[in-house]
Formats: C-alpha cells, structure tokens, sequence
C-alpha cells in the first residue's frame, strides 16, 4: 500500500508523525475529565406544582389532571406518570431516549402555560425540571467536634460552607443537622383574655416596634445629615419591657409571656459514628471533572481543619471520586497486566526479541493515539472508555503480527528489507484492512440502538473502534518502517518458519494427523458439533439472568420507618438501637444518621423516618462483600412496629437504584388497589430469594381535622382564613420579627406557652378574636374530628396504580420474575378493567435485551456483508459464519463455570465477539483459496494450509485471551462491569478458535464437493441440451 511505502522511504518522517501522535495523546489524557461511568442523558423532566392545604384527590382532580391532559400531546413521550400529595402535584414524563431535553423541555413549558389559566387561582406557577445525574451529590460529608451543636453549625456556616461554594465546579453545599437559635415567646392564654389581647396584637406590636426607618434628610449648619429612626431590639430585656394595649392601659409583654433565648424545635438530627454532627451534601455543576472537584473538596477542607487547628473532626461518607479512582485504576491495571502477557505469548511463539518489540510498540502507540481520539471526540475517562482499551488491548497486535509475519516469510524467501518491508505490507493490507472492519463494524448498531444499554456502552465501543483503526494505521505505517530497519533473520528461526513450525514440529504433525481424521470422518464432526451446542444451550436457564452486574461500592444505606405521627425522639431511640448494631461490624469504617428527613424530591418533614449511611473498609481490607454484610443486617434488625430497608449504593445512575422487582398494579378504586397490593406481597415475600417487600400505599398520619363551620363563623365576623391563621398562630407559632445580634439575624417566634396547647380541649377553647370585639371560643364555630391524613395518589399513563416493590439476594432477576408471573397468574384473580404491570430493573433489562439481540443480528449482517466483499463470494463467508455458533457454545460454558448471569455487559460481549472470532476463519480460509488458485487439490490445500497458518491463528487468539484474562478475574473495585465481558469473549474465542480449526476445514470441504456435484450436474445438463439442440 502506498501509505507503508511512504513510511518505509521516510522512517525519519514516520518516527517524527508518532512522536507527535503521542505527545497529543499525553497532552489529551490530561485534560480529559475523569467519571466513573459516561455522562447519561436521562431523557425525563418533571412538573412540580405547589398548592397549599389542598388534599391529594382534589391536588389530582384540579391540578395533576390538567397538567397530565395538557402534556399527553407533547411529541415522543414514552410514559407519563404522578404523584398526587396534600399540597403538592408531581407530573413525571418519561421521554423516548434520544430526544432532544432542552426542546423537549420547551414544549412542556408551552403546553403548561396554554392550561395555566384553567388551574385554581391559588395555584403556585408550575416548575418544570429536567432530570440530570448532576442533581445526585458527589460527597456527603460528618463534621464533628468539641463545641457545642450551636457554635459548630455557625462555624460551619461561616467558615467552610462559603468557601466551599466558591470552589470551581461546586454548584451547591447544602448543611443538615445543628441547632437554630431563635427567641420564643411564650404566652400565657389566661393572662392574655384576662387582659383583653389577641395573639395578633402581640406579633403586630413586636413587628412595628422592631424598625429602624429613615426620616429624610436635613441641614445642619455646611453640613447636610441623614435623618434616621432606630429602633430595632438591642437586647432581649427590651423586647421584655415592650408594651402591649389594653382597655385600661398598657402591659408589659414580660406580664403575660416567658419570654427566652433557645433553639428551634429539632426538625432532623445527625451524628456522625455517634457524634452530634453537622452533614453536609455537595453536588457539581453538570460538565465539572467529579474527581477535579472531589480534589478541590478535599484540599480546601484540608487548609480550613490547618486553620482552625484540632477543633473539627471530618468525615467523607460518601465519596464518588474515591470509588472511580480505584475502579480506573483497577482497570488501567489489568489492562496494562493484559498487554504484558499478550506481549510474552508474542515472546513466546517469535522467540525472537526484535520481532517482538516491534510488534509490541503497536500496543502503546495505539493507546495512546485513542487517549486523542478520546479527547477529541468528547468522551471521558471512565470505566467504559478505559474498559474498552483493556478488552482491545490484545486485538491491537493482531494486525502488527499478519504483517510483520508477512514480511519475515519474504525474507526468508530471499527479498531485502526495504523490498520486503513494501511487497509484505501491500500483500496484507487489504485483508488487515478487512479483518478490522469486521472487528469494528460490529459496534455500529450499539452506537445507533436507542436505550440505556446503547448510552452506557456507546463510548466503550467508540473506544474499541478507536483503538483497532489506530492499530490498523500502525500496522501499515510503523511495522513496515521497523521491520525495515531493525528486522534480523535467524537461520534456525527461518528453518522453522518455512516447515510450518510453531515452537515444535510435533504440534503441527499432531494437528494435521487430527485434521485428516476429521477430513475423512465428516459426518462425526458435524454431528459432535451440533451436541455440543445443543448440550450447551440446555445449560443456559441455569446461568440466569439480570440487567447489569452489581458494583461493590461499599456504601450502604438503612432506613428506618416508624409509624405515621411517631414524635422524633422516639425514632431516634430505635435508630440509635441500629447504630449500635451497625458499629459491631468489623469492615465498618465510618456511618453518618439523620433523623427526621425523608430525602425525597418533595417531601414533609417526616419525624417517624431515620437513616443511617454506612461506608465500609475498602474492598481489599475485607473479607466480605457489601451483598453479605446487608444480608446480615437484614437478618438481625429486628424491631417491632418498625420497618427497615437496606439499600446498597449504585454505582450506575448518581447512587439511585431502581428496585429488581417492581410490579404495578393499575385501576381506578384505591381500595381495591390496596387490597390487591397486600396480596401480591404476601405472594411475592413467600419466594425464595425476595427480600425487603414493599407496597407505595400511603399511610395518613394521625391528625386533628378542625372544621369550620362558615355560617356560625360569619355571625362573628369571622373568615376561615382568619380562624385558620389565629389557631397557626397559636400552636405552631408566628415569626413575628427578626431579632440582630453581631450582624445575625434570629426569628422571634409568638405562640401560646405548652400547658395551653398540648390537649384538645385546649383547643377547643382557644379564643379566636372577631372584628366585632368579641373573642370567640373555637368550639363554638368550628367541630373537631381526629382521624388519618391524605393519602398519596399516583397515576401512570391517566391511570391509578399501586406500586410493590422487593430486592433480590442471592437470586437471578429473570427467575424470580418468572416465579412471581406464575404465582400471580395462579393465585391472583384481578377484577375487570384492572392490570398488573412489570416495571423496574426487570423491564429495563427486557427492554435492553431486546435492543442488543437486534444489534447482535445487525452485527451478523455487517460482519457476513464485510466478508462477502472481501472474497467476492457469497459461500465462503457463510462457511466462516458457522463460527458464531461454535463460539456461543464457549459463552455459555464460560458464564456457567465461572458463576456469572446473562446481562447487558453479556450481549456487549458477544456483540465484540461477533467480530472477532471470524479472524480466524478468515485467515484460514483465505490460504485454503490461494494453495488451490496455486493448483492444489481440495484434501491437499486443506492440509497444508492448517498446519502453516496454526501460529497466527493461536497468536492472534492467545494474545486477545491473555489480554482480556486480568479483566475476566474480576478482582478489585468496578470490575464487575467488564468480567462478564471478558469471560464471553475468552470463552467464546477459546472455544471457536480449537473448533475453526477442525469445523470450518470440514464445512470448507463439504461444501465445495457439493458444490462442485452441482456444477457437474449444471453442466451435464447443459451438454446434453446442445447435442439435442
């Protein structure tokens, strides 16, 4: 090829063009950004509309439903679904993947607004979110220390969080936990109707006395000055003395209040390994480096802790940048474990070292030209770009060797080494040329399949192809230059050489013996191979199956929930029961508790909730993994009237992690959905390997519903909402104003002191002040009834459903799912017009599994469509297609034995396997043709050419299976994403390469002689027709 005779007359060129590839690659490995997996464009954006003291059936009926109706003609909508809560209405929309989210987004916006003036009056302004794995936090910080919760929240308020947001690539720092100063003001409601005040006058009072105003401005002598009122609190004795109107006179507020400076009544607590803690939570902004920041974090915190000496102890319980760093460099290590061993097998069958160096600088030359083509393209450093360098690691030799082996037998032959160097290269060229296309055309359906799969493996495939074409250059360019110049040949080496011999005669002796018996004994062959398959695939149902493989992160969170109205030191007793449990545990190194937050996109405050996050050792200073540590966990939390959920962080989507089970059941009677839920999960809990059942019924919390009645109220001059605000006032409390001290501004909170509101018949006779002057006992205008809150309604495509949820443990997804259908199915009975539903990783990983067998088939097409070009034949290439089913048998071998399930990483792999195991084939085939165009019989060019083309064959295979081994073993973090991908491509590749090498020579023959009986018999025909013509 022209290309190689360029490099061979211009080595100084040549080195020059790779020395500068390779400065570009190490300049674009710095500046690449580092993730753990590639950056997911989730295709779903979410309405969120605000509508206070509102039940959730009139929250669906006024609001979720228009909203619903109005975006049902939105453009390229998968699903729709709702959350209808006391106050609030969420409206999710899950798009086809591929769309555009920023026009999709638009047109939500405008099919909201057409629908605005349709909603109540009160409605707050709809928001439209769009989802972005951003919004997930990338460190979760504990800080402790010897102050007091006050004096360490305000030095974390002051000293840390400001400097941490300022940090690049820090979108936002939010805090928990810590304690709010605030002045309360207790009133005594027998003094206060003693003396004829209304909880109203006071915060009015305190509102209008607590200014400072400006007056305008005077002259004053030459001098013009600027007139101010102060008369803002300067202690807390003023607000004591401050003085309240009555019929008789005035009454200090201190008369009829205790007034004191306290904290806010706790809405959440947090500890930190059982410390009074302060948490923190940081998310970066969308396009930031996770690790760039995660660094920035940690040196920034590190300066603070320097500056504020032994005061603060610091935590980081959740650390996305260390379980990436560790992942990578567990992949960047068995990558580069790969490339040694694939360059000891070349040592090996070479045992020639300039040969072998020669051939081996096509491994990091070509990496490195991919870290540009990385860059380049706008991928990043993650575990699939980096995976695929180390599944490609030992293919990126496979086209220096036809080469260079080209050239070493021309050599032989007697050419120079310029001569052979240019004639060697030309006459591989298009086939290496052909060999890669085949390889990497296989990733072009991946690429253009839509689905989560398509988005996570894309930039492993990009990454494959990158590497191969930066191979394939190599190979034309480098090889031929060196081989050139350096290429030695050794009189024993070329003895071996033109007999065939791979590192001993016998082996090709052996073969050959072999290959004749298989030639002679056809039939037994094919019967063999088709056993072996047959045999193979009864082994499939008991691999299994699952969507992907789980990660061990080693974080895990457990959550604790009591029932509705439970008062938050009641949880926080059965939480710290949990925390002790959990601190038994040898491979814990730090857990972090919060009390009292739900940590739901929009939520109350949920005092009956409790969480403790638990980060353990690293995965090389334990014993067990994260799955058997939650699993005994499980077994051992044990606490009545409470129900407790593990879940083990996801390393795949921001931590978040879908349930394996997730059934849902649709209809419009809520009762009728509940019922049903409570049998399905009594059905599904009975099934070995469920665990952590779930149902989203919603369970009121206990409240007292205060009735108005309007009529009485109105001969009192009352409205609702003034009743309403007086009874607020009175039990929670007004923010009457705000109270300065050293530049710090403090709520100061009005309501009636705890002995007049803790029971109901404190409420009932609270005194309602009217605008006629009379002071109203609420009893009188209003009735009082104790009973569950609103419900929650969800809806999916307009319809009502109930959700049941469970994780599996030491269980496959599709048998489980299989078990729970027939159960179902059988035990079961769903009235008319109900349905059930299966959603969750289980329709994630059908859906996903579909779209990869279509690109698998694609991939078939491609790679036969790529051959048939190349021998301009239509047989041939189906010959060498019977290599796919003789690797499936290697596939399922493989997964059964080393314990793996089916799953997407699965189909990856057999997609990349699709388009390598016919290398082989063609290789072989491809010397059968040349030996009979050179005049060999059929039997005889079988026989010559297996033996001679043995070494490249098992070379170029042992080279990809040692380069792939180190990822196969799985050790380490992150290596359970790539494992199942090596162990098919090693048990695929093992098995098709020992049977190409007898199977496809068969196929090769038998196919000819019928072939050649039909021409035969054409041409019989054809010349018996002209003696009759």
């Amino acid at each position: 090829m022209k290309i190689s005779d360029l490099s061979i007359k211009r080595p100084v060129t040549t080195i020059m063009m790779v020395f500068l590839v390779i400065l570009l690659g190490l300049i674009s490995l710095g500046r690449i950004n580092l993730d753990l997996f590639p950056n997911l464009n989730f295709p779903v954006a979410a309405v969120i509309t605000e509508y206070q003291g509102v039940g959730p059936h009139e929250i669906e009926t006024m609001v979720t439903r228009p909203i619903e109706n109005a975006l049902a003609t939105v453009t390229n909508i998968k699903s729709i679904s709702s959350i209808s809560r006391a106050g609030q209405s969420l409206v999710i929309v899950e798009f086809n993947w591929g769309v555009d989210m920023d026009f999709a987004a638009l047109e939500m916006r405008e099919k909201v607004d057409m629908i605005k003036r349709f909603l109540p009056d009160d409605v707050e302004n709809p928001l439209i979110v769009k989802f972005d794995p951003s919004m997930f936090p990338i460190l979760q910080i504990g800080i402790s220390g010897e102050e007091d919760l006050v004096s360490l929240k305000k030095t974390v308020e002051d000293k840390i969080v400001p400097r941490l947001e300022r940090l690049e690539g820090v979108a936002s720092v939010e805090l928990t936990g810590g304690l709010n100063r605030e002045i309360l003001i207790e009133i005594d409601q027998t003094k206060l109707n003693n003396y004829g005040i209304s909880l109203a006058t006071v915060t009015q009072t305190l509102m209008m006395e607590n200014m400072n105003l400006s007056g305008g401005q005077i002259v004053w002598g030459q001098r013009e000055l600027l007139v101010r009122t102060t008369g803002k609190f300067k202690s807390i004795d003023e607000i004591k003395k401050i003085l309240l109107p009555t019929s008789t006179g005035f009454v200090a507020l201190e008369d009829i209040a205790h007034i004191k400076d306290t904290y806010k009544e706790v809405q959440n607590l947090a500890r930190l390994d059982g410390k009074p803690s302060i948490g923190l939570t940081i998310q970066k902004q969308t396009d930031a480096n996770t690790v760039k920041v995660s660094n920035l974090v940690k040196e920034e915190l590190k300066k603070i802790k320097a500056e504020l000496g032994d005061k603060l102890e610091i935590a980081f319980l959740m650390d996305q940048s260390d379980f990436i760093k560790r992942s990578i460099g567990n992949v960047r290590t068995n990558a580069i474990v790969g490339g040694v061993l694939a360059v000891l097998v070349l040592l090996l069958f070479l045992r020639n070292i300039r040969s072998t160096i020669i051939i081996a600088t096509a491994i990091p030359v070509s990496v490195i030209t991919t870290f540009s083509l990385i860059y380049f393209g706008g991928l990043t450093l993650n575990m699939m770009t980096l995976g695929g360098l180390a599944l490609g690691i030992g293919m990126l030799v496979d086209n220096a060797i036809v080469v260079l082996e080209n050239i070493y037998r021309l050599r032989q032959e007697g050419l120079g080494r310029i001569e052979a160097a240019s004639l060697g290269s030309r006459e591989v060229g298009m086939a290496i040329v052909a060999s890669t296309l085949t390889t990497a055309i296989v990733f072009l359906p991946v690429i253009f399949v839509k689905g989560i799969a398509s988005e996570l493996f894309k930039e492993l495939a990009l990454t494959i192809t990158f590497s191969l074409l930066a191979s394939l250059v190599v190979a034309l360019t480098l090889i031929p230059m060196l081989s050139a110049k350096i290429l030695k040949v050794s009189k024993r080496v070329a003895s071996s050489y033109e007999n065939g011999k791979v590192y001993s005669g016998w082996i090709q002796e052996k073969y050959r013996k072999s290959l004749d018996w298989c030639l002679s004994h056809r039939l037994s062959v094919i019967i063999l191979l088709i056993v072996l398959l047959l045999g193979s695939l009864a082994l499939f149902p008991k691999i299994g199956a699952e969507f992907m493989p789980e990660m061990d992160e080693g974080e895990f969170t457990i959550t604790a929930r009591l029932p509705r109205g439970t008062v938050l030191e009641q949880t926080n007793q059965v939480v710290e029961e949990i925390e002790e449990q959990v601190m038994r545990i040898p491979e814990v190194e730090t857990i972090f508790t919060n009390v009292g937050s739900a940590g739901q996109i929009i939520s109350e405050s949920s005092p009956e909730v409790g969480k403790v996050m638990v980060r353990l050792k690293n995965l090389k200073a334990r014993k067990r993994s994260t799955a058997e540590i939650i699993e005994e966990l499980r077994q051992n939390l044990r606490i009545p009237d409470t129900e407790i959920s593990i879940e083990a962080r996801s390393a795949y989507v921001g931590g978040e992690n879908e349930a394996p089970i997730s059934i849902k059941v649709k209809g419009n009677d809520l009762k009728v959905l509940e019922d049903l839920a409570v049998k399905i999960s009594q059905e599904i809990a009975q099934i070995p390997g469920v665990r952590e059942v779930k149902d989203s019924i919603s369970k009121g919390r206990p409240e007292l519903q205060i009735e108005i009645d309007r009529v009485k109220a109105a001969k009192f001059g009352l409205r609702v909402t003034q009743i309403a605000s007086a009874i607020k006032t009175a039990i929670r409390g007004d923010i009457a104003t705000r109270y300065e001290v050293d530049g710090q501004e403090y709520d100061v909170r009005v309501r009636l002191k705890e002995e007049n509101r803790k029971s109901l018949s404190h409420i009932k006779n609270l005194l309602i002040p009217s605008p006629l002057g009379a002071k109203v006992p609420l009893s009188r205008i209003a009735t009082f009834e104790i009973s569950q809150g609103p419900k929650v309604i969800n809806r999916e495509n307009q319809v009502r459903y109930v959700e049941i949820t469970a994780d599996i443990y030491n269980a496959d997804l599709r048998s489980v799912m299989k078990e729970i259908q027939r159960r179902l199915k059988e035990n079961i009975q769903l009235p008319d017009q109900y349905e059930i539903e299966y959603s969750g990783q289980f329709e994630e990983m059908v859906e996903s599994f579909k779209s990869l067998v279509f690109a698998l088939l694609l991939a078939i097409v491609l790679v036969y469509m790529v051959m048939a070009s190349q021998f301009e034949s239509l047989l041939h290439p189906f010959i060498i297609m019977f290599t796919v089913p003789m690797a499936v048998i290697g596939v399922i071998l493989g997964l059964f034995i080393t314990g793996h399930r089916f799953s997407v990483p699965s189909i990856i792999g057999l997609i990349m396997l699709a388009g390598i195991v016919v290398n082989n084939a063609i290789v072989l085939v491809d010397y059968i043709n040349n030996l009979r165009r050179k005049g060999l019989e059929l039997r005889e060019a079988i026989l010559k050419a297996g033996p001679i083309r043995l070494r490249p064959i098992l070379m170029t295979a042992l080279t990809t299976i040692l380069g792939l081994l180190p990822l196969a073993l799985g050790i380490g973090e992150g290596a359970e994403a790539q494992a199942p991908m090596a162990v098919v491509v090693i048990g695929g590749l093992s098995c098709a390469t020992f049977l190409t090498l007898y199977v496809v020579p068969v196929l090769y023959s038998l196919f000819e002689e019928m072939g050649n009986k039909v021409r035969r018999l054409f041409k019989k025909q054809y010349e018996s027709t002209k003696v009759m013509s």
